[in-house]
């Protein structure tokens, strides 16, 4: 790749709603040292924005959208990476609630931008194709040629949607990463991480953390990227947004 780049590191993970070990949940976090958290089932009922709040404290990153707005799908980011533009899209409703919908943001550090959204697609097949259009659809309204998807697809690699996300231009980091649920016995993947050309895979895995089988149901994803630098480097430190 010609020109500068800059490394930024993205976890993906769906929590179930902080149903398991809140403890472990935090161990695995910080283990990772995430430069942005795409989130799966992130508080979303009652006070969510306090919990989502205090998830981040937790954490060590700013709660940045998402939760009670996007059906649960939520992001948060490290004070080490710039913010701009978050947005909470519902895409599906259910007893007056968000069901599924997207939490993105454009994520820069020292000139380097990329659109990034947190995903948890449907579990009826069809609902799935739509999600997947839309967001595509989001992430190509961000001022950056490079975008990336993170999240619970909830459908193995070989199905339709991965394909038509591919076909859109969102590929699978790591074709042959391992599975990621159940926690406790992984045996099917369910979980990815897609971005477009332009975005360099350093490192891709199922996060392997002794705290993982106490943490969710799912095992999350981290990937460490490399995207190049589009935009001139800010004289002074930008200040990332939080809610």
């Amino acid at each position: 790749m010609n020109g500068p780049t800059v490394a930024l590191r993205i976890l993906s993970y769906n929590v179930r709603g902080l149903r398991d070990d809140r403890t472990a949940l935090t161990e695995v976090v910080r283990a990772t040292d995430p430069d942005v958290v795409c989130v799966q089932e992130a508080p979303k009922y009652l006070r969510w924005r306090a919990t989502c709040a205090a998830l981040a404290r937790d954490w060590g990153v700013l709660y940045v959208a998402g939760g009670g707005t996007a059906g649960g799908t939520a992001l948060f980011a490290h004070l080490r990476v710039d913010v701009d533009d978050p947005r909470e899209v519902a895409l599906s409703r259910q007893f007056g609630w968000p069901d599924r919908g997207v939490a993105s943001a454009l994520i820069s550090r020292s000139g380097a931008r990329l659109a990034v959204a947190s995903i948890h697609l449907p579990l009826a097949a069809e609902a799935r194709a739509g999600h997947g259009a839309r967001v595509r659809e989001i992430l190509d309204s961000y001022d950056t040629p490079y975008r990336l998807a993170a999240g619970d697809l909830n459908e193995q690699p070989d199905g339709p949607t991965w394909q038509a996300l591919h076909g859109s231009g969102l590929a699978d980091l790591d074709p042959d990463c391992g599975p990621t649920f159940p926690a406790g016995a992984p045996h099917k993947r369910i979980d990815g991480i897609l971005a477009t050309g332009g975005v360099q895979v350093v490192e891709h895995h199922v996060v392997d953390h002794p705290a993982v089988g106490r943490a969710s149901d799912h095992r999350p994803l981290l990937a460490v990227v490399r995207v190049p630098v589009t935009a001139p480097q800010a004289s002074s430190p930008g200040r990332s947004p939080a809610r």
